[in-house]
């Protein structure tokens, strides 16, 4: 547990890290352009990385990685490659309505819990 739990928060630095670096990197090539282009940046990267990591890690016997890979080092570079990775599992499975259901909960309770966190911290604070 506590090993599973190093490499997680390591690969989580390293993940939370290469974020910034690409947001920074981003900004300083294009300056600010209106789009978080950052942000999509690093969640299409890294759900590509996510869906190369899963087969490789699967075809070479690599599975015990997958706490410093899959969960700290990607899910600390964006968590939306976990969410692209579960959709997809449901829509491998078949259950294309429960996909869906998780992808319009995911995006529609997300963005409402992010409202309304703002709406209660500046109640509080303002």
């Amino acid at each position: 547990m506590m090993t599973s739990l190093f490499s997680v928060a390591v690969g989580g630095a390293i993940g939370a890290s290469m974020r910034y670096a690409i947001g920074v990197g981003l900004f300083r090539a294009f300056g600010h352009t209106g789009f978080p282009l950052g942000v999509i940046s690093v969640n299409v990267i890294g759900s590509f990385l996510m869906g190369v990591f899963i087969i490789v890690a699967a075809h070479k016997g690599l599975a015990h990685l997958n706490p410093f890979v899959a969960i700290g080092v990607l899910g600390g570079f964006t968590t939306f490659s976990s969410f692209s990775l579960e959709t997809v599992n449901l829509m491998e499975r078949g259950q294309l309505g429960l996909a869906g259901m998780y992808v319009l909960l995911s995006v529609i309770l997300s963005v409402g819990a992010l409202f309304a966190g703002l709406w209660i911290a500046r109640g509080v604070f303002a």
